[in-house]
């Protein structure tokens, strides 16, 4: 891979839990090439305690990680996005914002681990399980080299990525 630093956009609706856990593992798994950001069309303002406990317990990292509106990213100051990915079938339904560059998109969808019922025990295991479904596909795609793989390729393995193992039922051309 070269040199150059992509920067990523995890979308979900409510920004607390799989954008969140997203962005986190991309920042560390893909520090040397990637900028990971995350955000919510209808943010809930705070981050789940779950995700920021798995995050912690898998030793990735949380700092400055908050809940935010995907409008941040649209604005003129905002950094352009090479790599736009819906985590949850909700955001990838809804009309995205445009964003400047013409970002590559995807969905990346899994179960809502916040929407969890049971006991703590099962709630945890949620968590850690979208967490784990997030890395495989994050790790997919850091080791893909970007650089050499003409756009229409790259278009497809990214929805290809989305399509593994924890994907949900949505859709493949969203934000």
């Amino acid at each position: 891979m070269s040199d150059q630093i992509y920067n990523v956009l995890f979308l979900c609706t409510g920004n607390s839990a799989r954008s969140i856990l997203a962005e986190s593992i991309l920042r560390k798994d893909g520090a040397n090439h990637f900028h990971a950001y995350s955000a919510g069309s209808t943010p809930k303002g705070t981050v789940h305690p779950l995700a920021l406990s798995t995050l912690k317990a898998m030793d990735y990292p949380v700092d400055g990680i908050r809940s935010k509106s995907w409008l941040e990213f649209a604005s003129a100051d905002a950094p352009v996005m090479d790599f736009v990915f819906t985590v949850c079938d909700n955001a990838a339904g809804e009309a995205c914002p445009i964003w400047p560059g013409q970002p590559m998109t995807a969905h990346w969808g899994i179960e809502d681990p916040a929407a969890a019922e049971g006991s703590e025990l099962q709630k945890q295991a949620a968590f850690v399980t979208a967490f784990r479904y997030l890395k495989n596909r994050i790790d997919t795609f850091v080791n893909l080299p970007l650089r050499k793989i003409d756009r229409l390729s790259l278009g497809t393995k990214l929805r290809e990525i989305g399509r593994s193992d924890g994907a949900t039922s949505g859709r493949d051309d969203v934000a």
